[in-house]
């Protein structure tokens, strides 16, 4: 894993009351949760409040155990920031059910971490070169490795940031869908060989390590691809993301007081 963020966050205005929830999709992998973990770790020393960590899916504990525990304890404010790249089935389906009934305390909901508008955040960007480069090989081209989904609107984040770190390392790169999109990591690298390249590179889009992460891995190698980076983990950039939509939420929130008061 990266070192942390040197210079926290700058502070703002907030209830002492106020916690961070990191809602993962999970998976039943011991190495996808402890990389969560760390994440919240990192986030937690560069801002001074409670984060805590729940799942979607296969891991425990869930969002609105935690939810309830925080509301218990006497905060009066989670912002949940889903640790997901694209607005596809698990944010318009999942997230939502994940955090119903969750007592009296309802949750702030920030964005995911992908961009829904085709245009990649510059951090993404940048902690995707980041693995790479810490693979220490040398390349001609690259992979970006999602999950996959059947979204038009997740195909498109996913395709739009292989453009986008194409151009930001000045070499070719496509996209490649470890499930029900195509193509496959495998025949990504198939298409990049035939094209000229002959040192491709994975470039893994995703937060941990997991059952999909291995298909990836293990597809793209035997189709020929001399790395595959590690997951976005805890690098400085997506801390830094994390931190900008919990802001961006304490914001709204303390303009909404504002507001209310002066009616």
């Amino acid at each position: 894993m990266t070192n942390l963020i040197e210079t926290p966050h700058p502070q703002v205005a907030e209830s002492a009351g106020t916690a961070m929830l990191l809602l993962a999709h999970g998976s039943l992998d011991p190495q996808s949760q402890e990389s969560t973990r760390t994440l919240a770790r990192a986030v937690r020393l560069s801002r001074a409040c409670r984060v805590e960590v729940a799942y979607l899916r296969y891991a425990r504990p869930r969002a609105r155990h935690v939810v309830r525990t925080l509301a218990e304890t006497g905060h009066d404010r989670v912002i949940v920031v889903p640790l997901l790249l694209t607005s596809a089935f698990h944010a318009r389906v999942d997230l939502p059910r994940a955090l119903s009934d969750t007592s009296a305390l309802v949750p702030i909901v920030t964005p995911v971490l992908g961009s829904s508008q085709g245009v990649p955040d510059g951090r993404l960007v940048a902690a995707l070169r980041r693995r790479l480069v810490e693979l220490n090989v040398a390349f001609d081209a690259v992979v970006v490795v999602a999950a996959g989904s059947s979204d038009r609107g997740a195909y498109a984040s996913v395709t739009a940031m292989a453009s986008a770190l194409g151009a930001d390392l000045g070499l070719p790169c496509l996209a490649g869908f470890a499930s029900t999109a195509s193509p496959t990591p495998g025949e990504a690298v198939a298409q990049l060989r035939l094209a000229g390249a002959s040192r491709i590179v994975v470039a893994s889009y995703c937060f941990a390590p997991g059952l999909l992460f291995r298909r990836a891995a293990d597809s793209s190698t035997a189709a020929g691809a001399v790395g595959v980076s590690e997951p976005l983990g805890d690098a400085p950039e997506l801390v830094e993301l994390v931190l900008e939509r919990f802001h961006e939420a304490c914001d709204v929130q303390a303009g909404t007081r504002v507001s209310t008061e002066q009616q």
